[in-house]
């Protein structure tokens, strides 16, 4: 049985000194099918001493993306991140610990 997943297309773009979006060919968009929820997970998550906001959700959103790609992958030998997996795992596993709910 397939486990669910949902689809996210995130969007990288640079704010101009002005504070609007820059002009021209500038944009990085590429989509992500995700294992958990990010909005649930972002809803849940605490407050983080020394995190803004932002930074919060930048963190936990990269580390399940990382996390995703390491899962996809874990069973072919000659993926670059596999021969990393051991230490990645512990490092997104520390990081989990931050979200996780008080």
């Amino acid at each position: 049985m397939a486990s669910p997943s949902t689809r996210y297309r995130l969007t990288v773009a640079p704010i101009e000194k002005d504070g609007l979006p820059c002009s021209g060919r500038c944009t990085i968009e590429l989509e992500h099918r995700a294992q958990q929820d990010w909005m649930r997970l972002l809803e849940g998550a605490p407050r983080l001493a020394g995190f803004s906001g932002d930074e919060r959700a930048a963190v936990l959103i990269a580390s399940q993306i990382l996390r995703d790609v390491l899962h996809r992958h874990a069973d072919e030998a000659a993926h670059p991140l596999v021969a990393h997996q051991q230490a990645l795992s512990t490092a997104l596993d520390a990081l989990d610990t931050l979200h996780r709910p008080t």
